[in-house]
C-alpha cells in the first residue's frame, strides 16, 4: 500500500473515522454522535439539549415565543391592563363617578390629564377603571367558551354516533344567530348591570366556534398510532381522553381561544354602546364611548382615550394570539 499500511491490520476502536473514509486519530464516535445529536435540526429548533433528550410541542413553543418581539410587547401590554384592571386606584387616585358640572367637556388641566365627560367626570380616571369590566368580560366570556365549546366537541369527536349528529345540528342552530342581533333581543329584557349577563351570553353563542374545532382536533388525534396502541393495549376511554388525545388536541383551541378573547372585549363595547350590555353605574370603555359620540365635535377628547383603551387593549390580545399560533402550528414551522 502505498501509506505503508496493511489493508487487513485490525482498527484501533478508540480511533475516530475521518471524514475521507479512513482511520484517524480524531474524536471517539461516541463524542461525534453525542455532538451530531445536539445538532440534528427538530421541528424548527434543535432536536434536544446537552443531553439529547427531545423537546415537546409545549417547550419548542415557549422557546419561541420568548424570541418573538411580538409576543413579548402584547404580554407586556396585557400584563399591564391586568394589573390596573386589579389595582386602579394605584395609577387613578379620583372617584370615577365623581361629577362637576362646572367641569362639563373641559380639556386637560393639571392633575387632570384627559380632561373631563359631559358630566364632568374625569376622564383619565374612567378610563383606568374601564379596564376592569372590559378585561373581566373577556377572561371569564373566553374561560367559559373554552371549557364548555372543548368539553362538548372532544367528547362529540371521540365517540361520534348519535351525540356527534346532534350536536352539529345544534351548533348549526346557534351559528344562524346573528351576535349583535342576539345581543339586542338577549339582553334587553336583563336589568342587571353587572357582568355576568354579558358574559353568560357570549358563552351562550360564542362556544360552537370552540366545539367545532375541538371536535376536529380529536378526530385527528384519534387516529394516531400511539392512540392505536394505547386502544390495543387496554386503554380505557377515560384514560385515552386525558393521557394521549386532550394534550395533543389542545393547541388549536388555546390559539382561537386567546384571539377570541379580544374578540370578546370589543363585543362587549359595542353592545354597552347600543345600551344593551354593561349599564351605569358600571365603568365601561363602551358607556363612555357611546356618551362621547354626540360631543364629537365640541370635545373629541372624550372619545379620543376611552376608544384608544379599547383599541390598544383589542389589538394586543389579537398579537398574542398571533404569536401563540405562529408557535403552535408545526405547519408554520
Amino acid at each position: 500500500m502505498p501509506d505503508g499500511k496493511d489493508p487487513l491490520e485490525p482498527v484501533d476502536p478508540g480511533q475516530a473515522i475521518a471524514p475521507g473514509g479512513g482511520y484517524g486519530g480524531g474524536m471517539d464516535l461516541a463524542a461525534a454522535d453525542a455532538q451530531t445529536l445536539e445538532r440534528t435540526p427538530g421541528t424548527g429548533q434543535d432536536a434536544g439539549g446537552p443531553t439529547g433528550k427531545p423537546r415537546s410541542l409545549w417547550s419548542d413553543a415557549w422557546r419561541d415565543l420568548r424570541r418573538n418581539p411580538i409576543f413579548i410587547i402584547s404580554a407586556l401590554i396585557i400584563l399591564f391592563l391586568v394589573f390596573i384592571a386589579i389595582w386602579p386606584g394605584t395609577i387613578a387616585t379620583q372617584d370615577p363617578l365623581k361629577a362637576n358640572l362646572a367641569k362639563s367637556q373641559a380639556g386637560p388641566e393639571p392633575g387632570h390629564p384627559f380632561g373631563f365627560d359631559n358630566q364632568g367626570r374625569d376622564v383619565y380616571t374612567r378610563v383606568v377603571y374601564g379596564a376592569r369590566a372590559s378585561v373581566t368580560v373577556g377572561v371569564c366570556a373566553t374561560a367559559g367558551v373554552v371549557i364548555l365549546g372543548s368539553v362538548l366537541g372532544g367528547l362529540a369527536g371521540f365517540f361520534g354516533g348519535w351525540w356527534d349528529a346532534v350536536l352539529s345540528r345544534i351548533s348549526d342552530v346557534f351559528f344562524g344567530i346573528p351576535v349583535v342581533l342576539g345581543g339586542l333581543v338577549f339582553l334587553s329584557v336583563v336589568t342587571n348591570s353587572t357582568v355576568w349577563p354579558v358574559v353568560g351570553f357570549m358563552v351562550l353563542l360564542g362556544w360552537p366556534q370552540i366545539a367545532r374545532i375541538a371536535r376536529g382536533s380529536v378526530i385527528t388525534a384519534r387516529q394516531n398510532d400511539y392512540v392505536q396502541a394505547a386502544r390495543a393495549l387496554g386503554a380505557g376511554n377515560r384514560r385515552m381522553l386525558v393521557r394521549h388525545i386532550a394534550p395533543n388536541a389542545v393547541a388549536p383551541v388555546i390559539v382561537v381561544g386567546t384571539i377570541a378573547l379580544g374578540t370578546y372585549i370589543a363585543l362587549e363595547a359595542t353592545l354597552s354602546y347600543l345600551g344593551v350590555g354593561l349599564k351605569p353605574p358600571t365603568v365601561s370603555w363602551g358607556i363612555d364611548i357611546s356618551d362621547a359620540s354626540n360631543s364629537i365635535r365640541d370635545a373629541p377628547h372624550m372619545l379620543l382615550w376611552p376608544a384608544g383603551a379599547l383599541s390598544l387593549t383589542v389589538l394586543a390580545f389579537i398579537m398574542l394570539g398571533d404569536a401563540v399560533r405562529d408557535a403552535l402550528d408545526p405547519k408554520l414551522r
